[in-house]
């Protein structure tokens, strides 16, 4: 239902802000909205189309590795956990592996990989829905942990800094994941506190406080090291990391007898049917992007945002980089195309630049996710999935802001 409303929102908007510039002489925004919907559509296909051989790949993996019993392994490990984060789940679902998958591909930033397994745990987590077209609590934390864009290695980001000529690109590696940190576990408060989970019990607090320990012990040794050193961890940690993963669940499935490629080609059938289904909620909610933004809704925001700013003194050194923000949870192509915009403009080693390319770094892209991952499994009624991203979303633009001006200032 919210999505239902946000949908008719961004038409309306858009309607309204291009009737406006009509009326005024400007020449109105109706011809760009509508050009802006045929690519939208064109869009959604391409997306959809594109992720088909990705969404073949990995859930041919994920079922080699349900088969030779390393998603049950990696279920294993993360039960204590799982089982009061997601207690609708059972303990030896295969759920448990595709989610931890899903999580350590975001973590380390490689959204090939994270998105079939998310997409993997969504399907995998519908079958004991009871009620088909509803989220349940699991699903709503798992599509929320994924909105907040936890996220320990930024190297896409790291990328566009140097080819944007940031004398040190990996000098936004600790705020970026200073940030995204606070973001998740807003996201995982927020959940938690709609679902009355109990985030303080001594499991939870052991897995978080480890985890916490992990990062921060990465973080001091990385600070110390040489920036190429840096840049050759990123760079190379994450792929490293998955390619291993692949392995194993190969060694573990042949070491079962189990036929390796019979195996992949039964899971990897499933991605084109997943990859056209998700088609029709890609398109709407592209196409309702597509017209708020050509009718110029988003301008308007951004000089809302900048007026705010100025009435409460926040420093307009800031202002430039909001656009970043604002288009980040509507689109992620669109966040990036503003935060290069904004590093081109005002020097990828100035505030705004940095700035810009935190709010990147800071979270995922809420409505394309919820748009996929539920439209992978039919639901629509969303619940408190949408809010809880969104209040991700906020912390992690608060914690930008203020982190930024800690290190940059």
């Amino acid at each position: 239902m919210a999505l239902n409303y946000i949908w008719i929102g961004l038409f309306v908007a858009a309607f309204v802000a291009a009737t406006g510039q009509t009326i005024s002489g400007d020449g109105g925004a109706f011809p760009a909205i509508v050009q802006a919907l045929f690519d939208a559509a064109a869009n959604g296909f391409k997306i959809a189309i594109g992720l088909t051989g990705v969404l073949a790949l990995w859930m041919g993996l994920m079922k080699i590795g349900e088969r030779g019993g390393a998603t049950r392994a990696l279920a294993r490990l993360t039960a204590p956990l799982f089982r009061r984060l997601f207690p609708g789940v059972p303990a030896d679902s295969p759920a448990h592996g595709s989610i931890i998958l899903n999580l350590a591909a975001n973590m380390l930033g490689l959204d090939n990989a994270a998105t079939p397994a998310g997409l993997q745990a969504m399907r995998q987590m519908q079958e004991l829905n009871p009620a088909r077209d509803r989220a349940t609590d699991a699903q709503i934390m798992l599509l929320v942990l994924n909105t907040s864009g936890l996220t320990v290695i930024p190297v896409s980001i790291m990328v566009y800094r140097a080819q944007c000529g940031a004398a040190n690109p990996a000098d936004i590696f600790l705020p970026v994941l200073l940030t995204t940190y606070i973001s998740t576990l807003a996201g995982l408060v927020a959940v938690s506190l709609y679902q009355r989970l109990n985030l303080l019990h001594p499991v939870v607090l052991a897995y978080l406080g480890g985890a916490t320990l992990l990062v921060g012990g990465a973080l001091w040794y990385l600070a110390g090291a040489p920036r190429e050193q840096v840049a050759a961890i990123s760079s190379s940690t994450g792929g490293v990391l998955l390619f291993t993963v692949i392995i194993a669940f190969i060694v573990a499935a042949a070491r079962h007898r189990v036929n390796v490629y019979d195996a992949f080609i039964e899971g990897a059938r499933g991605g084109f049917a997943v990859a056209v289904r998700i088609i029709p909620y890609l398109v709407a909610i592209l196409a309702g992007v597509a017209a708020f933004r050509a009718a110029g809704c988003m301008e308007l925001i951004e000089g809302g945002a900048a007026w705010l700013c100025r009435q409460f003194g926040w420093g307009e050194e800031a202002i430039p980089a909001l656009p970043t923000a604002l288009m980040k949870p509507l689109s992620g192509s669109g966040a990036r195309g503003l935060m290069i915009d904004a590093m081109n403009a005002h020097g990828a080693d100035s505030f705004a630049g940095r700035l810009a390319s935190m709010f990147q770094g800071a979270t995922d892209t809420t409505f394309y996710i919820i748009a996929v991952y539920f439209g992978a499994v039919n639901i629509k009624k969303t619940r408190h999935a949408i809010p809880c991203g969104l209040i991700a979303d906020l912390a992690g633009v608060i914690a930008a802001v203020v982190i930024a001006h800690i290190f940059f200032d």
